[in-house]
């Protein structure tokens, strides 16, 4: 699985909408649970970004796949950024030689 961690900020169609919020997350789900992958954790904020999300994701495609599906509907943006846990890292960390 991969991990993705988004910092993710309401469009002025998001904002205007912000009560379909909790039913737009739970429609995102929906699609993460459709691909193969989890929704690990997805939390409101206060702040510079409305949404903190960290997902799990079979491989990259579908990844990209369903962040690009939720883009594209107007109400969110997104800055996502690969996640690795300490063996992902570890494993990294052996390739240096």
């Amino acid at each position: 699985m991969t991990t993705y961690v988004s910092l993710i900020s309401w469009t002025d169609q998001g904002i205007r909408n912000f009560r379909d919020t909790t039913q737009r997350a739970e429609d995102f789900s929906k699609l993460v649970e459709s691909s193969g992958g989890r929704v690990r954790e997805l939390l409101w904020t206060v702040g510079e970004y409305d949404v903190v999300c960290v997902v799990d994701f079979p491989d990259e495609e579908a990844g990209v796949a369903a962040l690009l599906q939720v883009c594209a509907s107007g109400s969110v943006r997104s800055r996502t950024m690969r996640a690795f846990n300490a063996d992902e890292m570890n494993g990294i960390i052996r390739r240096t030689g």
